[in-house]
Order: structure tokens, then C-alpha cells, then sequence
């Protein structure tokens, strides 16, 4: 019987991690912003029916990149989290904060199992709060690792890149053309600093509406809202164009591929 090699405990968990990154990057990017009435998510995405943004409760979304089988599962034990808490409970007390335990929790244990490979996925949990300053994003890398992020983040594909150029530019205050727009920019810019062409069938977007009068602030920005907010006069005379009238569609499931 042959002995089988050794490897160190940090050897195994850099090849593990390096596994699960590679993975990620290879994932189309995901970027959360904050604007004036909320919080913004824009992904590269050109399905309309298989989702990397979605609502998990009343005022908390969730983004992710990676493989999806892999983070479409956490978002369903996401979702039953939130609804039994929220039931058991009260709706105020499911939080993004209680959430992202969970999810590191969980990514955690897979990550220094043994057993199984690690999960390719990034994860971004967000919740809006009765003013800008009471907003909350975490970001949850593949090792259940949890990042407190203000005004910007940036996941997947280039990140680092796009992370940057978002740092330089957002800025408080911002209104959700703006911020749309600078999420444009940064979601266009490619590996080598150059850009590319990114059109409004490309994109996947969703917000959090802090005034959105119903208890669920999620909803999409979809076909002439979404092309209307992009277009340089876009704006109207009170900075934010006319979103009000979006619906908010049934997005309890969806299935994909790796994108």
C-alpha cells in the first residue's frame, strides 16, 4: 500500500482558495452602489429570466457571482431563513446583518471541509435603511469570510479594477441615474484598462427604494425605465427619473448556467 503524499494544512487551504477564486473570476461582475434613495445593484447579465440579483425579505436584496447551482442554493436557504425568522418573530428582526452570519457560517464550513470543494461564489447582501447613513452591505467571499462595505463594492470577473474606478468616482448624494450610469462605466471597463460597448439588454439592475411606500423595497429597472435612466438627458427636473411606475415582478425562481 502506497503512503499517500503530504500536504501541509496552509498548502491545502491556498490551493483550496486559489480553486474558488479562479472560479469567481471567471463569473461576469456584479457592482452595488449607494445613491440618494437607496441602493443600487447592476450586473452583466443579458437573461431576463435567470437572475444574479434578488429579494431574499422586505428591505434586504442579495447579488452574487460564480457558479450558479452554488449560490442560487444559498439564496433559497436564504429566503426560508428570512421567512421563518421574520415569522417566528418579528420582520424587523431578519436583518442583512443575521443573514450574512448565516451565509458565512455556511461557506465557512464547506470551505474547511475536507470533504467537498470548496463553493465558487462571491455573495453580497445588502439592506436599506430609513436614511443613507443606516444602510448596510456585506460582501461574503468563498472562504465565509464578511466585509463591511460602504458606498461602493465590486465583485467578480476584474473587481479589482472595477472596485477601483468606482472608489475614485462614487461619491454621497449621488441620485440613481448617476449612480446607474457610473456602474455603466465601471462594468465596461475590461482586464487591459481599455473599454467596452455595454448596452441596456446587457445589464441585469435592481434597487433597494428606501421611499418606496410598500414594506418590500425591491424592485428591477426594466426595458424604457432602465433605457430612459441611461440616456444622457434622461434626468428630470428632480434629478431622479420617473421610476415609481415599476412593478415589481415574481422572483421566486430562476435557474442558470455559470455566467
Amino acid at each position: 500500500m502506497s503512503t499517500p503524499f503530504y500536504v501541509s494544512p496552509q498548502q491545502a487551504m491556498a490551493d483550496r482558495a486559489e480553486y474558488a477564486r479562479k472560479g469567481i473570476a471567471r463569473g461576469r461582475s456584479v457592482v452595488v452602489l449607494q445613491y440618494d434613495d437607496g441602493i443600487l445593484f447592476v450586473a452583466e447579465n443579458p437573461s431576463r429570466a435567470l437572475h444574479k440579483v434578488s429579494e431574499i425579505y422586505d428591505r434586504i436584496a442579495f447579488a452574487a457571482v460564480g457558479k450558479y447551482n452554488e449560490f442560487e442554493n444559498l439564496r433559497i436557504g436564504g429566503v426560508r431563513y428570512a421567512d421563518l425568522r421574520g415569522y417566528t418573530y418579528d420582520r424587523n428582526d431578519v436583518t442583512a446583518r443575521g443573514l450574512a452570519n448565516v451565509y458565512a457560517q455556511t461557506l465557512g464550513t464547506i470551505f474547511s471541509s475536507a470533504g467537498e470543494k470548496p463553493y465558487e461564489v462571491e455573495l453580497i447582501v445588502a439592506e436599506v435603511g430609513d436614511g443613507p447613513e443606516d444602510d448596510q452591505i456585506y460582501r461574503l467571499p468563498h472562504d465565509g469570510s464578511i466585509v463591511d462595505e460602504h458606498g461602493s463594492v465590486a465583485v467578480g470577473g476584474n473587481s479589482d479594477q472595477i472596485g477601483s474606478y468606482l472608489d475614485q468616482r462614487h461619491r454621497d448624494g449621488m441620485t440613481l441615474a448617476e449612480a446607474l450610469k457610473l456602474a455603466m462605466e465601471s462594468l465596461a471597463r475590461d482586464n487591459n484598462g481599455g473599454e467596452r460597448s455595454l448596452t441596456a439588454e446587457q445589464l441585469e439592475v435592481a434597487v433597494l427604494d428606501r421611499k418606496r411606500p410598500q414594506k418590500r423595497k425591491f424592485k428591477r429597472v426594466l426595458g424604457r425605465q432602465l433605457s430612459r435612466l441611461l440616456e444622457p438627458e434622461g434626468q428630470s427636473s428632480s434629478g431622479t427619473p420617473a421610476v415609481e411606475d415599476l412593478e415589481l415582478p415574481d422572483d421566486t425562481d430562476s435557474s442558470d448556467d455559470d455566467k
